[in-house]
């Protein structure tokens, strides 16, 4: 099953857009390919592209996302179990040529219907990483699921994602349009999971919950924007602003994650200072409006009303105080007009920098108990 969003985008005549010619050094697109293909990477270039679309960051963003569709195709290898939780490994197509391995936990003895959060890792993690995580949510009444992101883990000939990351980001700086690993094709993979929970007679589709930190943290709010499908979303140490560091000089941590993809570029056009600009040029290549339509101020109030609890450290350089408190205050407003002030929760950890304490995981734990609802019953059985 489709996201009916989604599906909408490739059909309309009127979504139609002329696609720019790819940089020198990419070849050039089939007749079939509709996708978004910048030569200078500038945001006025991706307007054009979009058309009337670039006032609905949502619409927009499935429109930029928007790729041929295979069958999902999921395999579940053998189920084992263990201490009251069944364990699962399962593989599932995203798109050609892209499996995306997966970890699948939930109560061995559960009722008919669970609702699901789906968890995502951060840059160099992976799904094994989230095994603690997948415990805790499973003992609490919920089917608990880790992805492998674009290049990491079981996607990675490495296993945890960093050369290979790197070397992906690089190549999309390159041949921009043909993929997008840096933030958005992770996000494309968990609305494929989605497609595929809502088949599932086990799962309650109506209550899928996404958290996620760092690099997750991004996908969980990018994600739960453009698909209304989730009903809950924590994202940790991810909302941010990108335009508000491209302007304050503040961009240097959050691109460390990428120093190797970026310093390569930088050398290959013979960048000899990189500053706000040339990362601005980078951003519109490898991530096309993330410092603008797709940036966290526009994309976190179109989560709103559904419950959003956002989480991140108060003095973390990768997600500046001042741009993330002006993208939630945006989301407010937006909550605040829909009457649901109350399914928007902030919390700044304390003297805290790009980590999760382990009261900020409780917060999200009890977050996604209070709008997911499990059932008490199996959280009884459950517990130790």
């Amino acid at each position: 099953m489709h996201h009916p969003t989604i599906a909408r985008l490739r059909i309309p005549a009127c979504f139609a857009a002329a696609v720019f010619a790819l940089a020198a050094t990419a070849a050039p697109p089939s007749s079939q390919d509709s996708r978004y293909h910048p030569t200078t990477g500038s945001a006025d270039e991706l307007a054009r592209w979009l058309g009337p679309l670039v006032q609905s960051p949502r619409e927009a963003f499935l429109k930029l996302l928007d790729r041929e569709r295979v069958p999902v195709d999921f395999q579940a290898g053998a189920a084992t179990e263990a201490d009251g939780i069944k364990r699962v490994s399962f593989t599932y197509m995203a798109e050609p040529g892209q499996r995306v391995p997966g970890l699948w936990y939930q109560p061995a003895a559960a009722p008919a219907r669970l609702p699901v959060v789906i968890i995502l890792h951060g840059t160099g993690g992976n799904k094994e990483g989230m095994k603690p995580h997948l415990e805790t949510y499973a003992r609490a009444g919920f089917a608990a699921i880790a992805i492998d992101g674009r290049y990491h883990g079981g996607r990675s000939t490495a296993g945890k994602g960093s050369t290979e990351y790197q070397e992906a980001i690089l190549r999309a700086w390159r041949t921009p349009g043909r993929e997008y690993p840096f933030f958005f094709d992770t996000a494309w993979d968990v609305m494929r999971l989605i497609d595929y929970l809502e088949t599932r007679p086990d799962v309650d589709a109506k209550r899928i919950g996404l958290t996620g930190f760092s690099k997750g943290g991004i996908e969980t709010y990018l994600t739960a924007a453009a698909d209304p499908r989730i009903a809950v979303a924590v994202p940790y140490i991810g909302v941010q602003s990108f335009r508000w560091a491209l302007e304050n000089n503040a961009w240097q941590s959050r691109i460390s994650t990428i120093q190797t993809a970026v310093d390569t570029a930088a050398k290959e056009l013979h960048v000899t200072q990189v500053d706000a600009a040339f990362i601005a040029r980078f951003y519109g290549h490898v991530a096309p409006g993330i410092d603008g339509v797709f940036d966290g101020p526009a994309m976190l109030p179109l989560i709103a009303p559904r419950p959003l609890l956002v989480i991140n450290g108060d003095s973390d350089a990768r997600t500046p105080m001042p741009g993330l408190v002006d993208c939630v205050e945006r989301a407010r407003a937006r909550y605040r007009a829909a009457g649901h002030e109350e399914r928007l929760g902030f919390i700044a950890q304390k003297h805290t920098a790009h980590k999760v304490t382990p009261e900020g995981h409780a917060a999200g734990l009890a977050w996604f108990k209070r709008w997911l609802q499990p059932s008490t019953t199996m959280k009884q059985k459950l517990r130790p």
